[in-house]
């Protein structure tokens, strides 16, 4: 795996060895040794998944403290532009976003770590997403950010018509609304 970084530290590009042939392709999408070396030491304790048609926008989520989540995310089939937004107050790219275009055919993946919002957009017809948490999932510590916070500044991509939201997607606050979330100097890892 090549770990690619982005303009945010800690939030990373992994591009996988991809061997291709007449058969079709292989690649190893997991790697604990690798990730360790050239990221940073991780347990991840839940695998997810989610299919969604064209203009699916999921997100922005978080977990907060003690629950809090890095996610390792990847596209099976079809093609998102996926967003990490820094929410971590005193951090010098607080407000700032990393979007990158992960799909079937490039195999590209993100690492979000803790202390940013998570959401990702449907640019295909339909789309097969799937990612490793490093903390359970906990309803109790769920939150988000409105997906066009206009101070955030996200090109979803898509056509605003288009875009089809979860209720509970519809009436989160923007970033400057909420109280700090994470704090910059206060680890999030144990």
């Amino acid at each position: 795996m090549k770990a690619v970084p982005t303009d945010i530290p800690d939030v990373w590009v992994i591009e996988p060895r991809v061997f291709a042939d007449k058969r079709g392709y292989f690649f190893e999408s997991f790697s604990q040794r690798e990730f360790d070396e050239q990221i940073r030491s991780i347990r991840f304790v839940q695998d997810n998944e989610s299919a969604s048609s064209y203009g699916v926008v999921r997100g922005l989520h978080f977990q907060k403290a003690p629950h809090t989540q890095s996610k390792l995310v990847r596209v099976v089939s079809g093609v998102v532009l996926d967003v990490a937004v820094d929410i971590r107050a005193g951090s010098p790219t607080y407000g700032r976003h990393v979007a990158v275009e992960l799909s079937g055919e490039n195999h590209r993946q993100l690492f979000i770590p803790r202390g940013f919002a998570h959401g990702f957009a449907v640019l295909s017809d339909r789309a097969v997403f799937q990612y490793k948490c490093d903390n359970f999932y906990a309803p109790q510590s769920e939150g988000g950010i409105a997906w066009d916070d206009p101070a955030l500044g996200i090109d979803w991509k898509l056509p605003r018509e288009a875009i089809i939201l979860s209720e509970k997607d519809t009436h989160y606050p923007t970033l400057a609304q909420h109280k700090p979330i994470f704090d910059f100097h206060t680890p999030l890892y144990p």
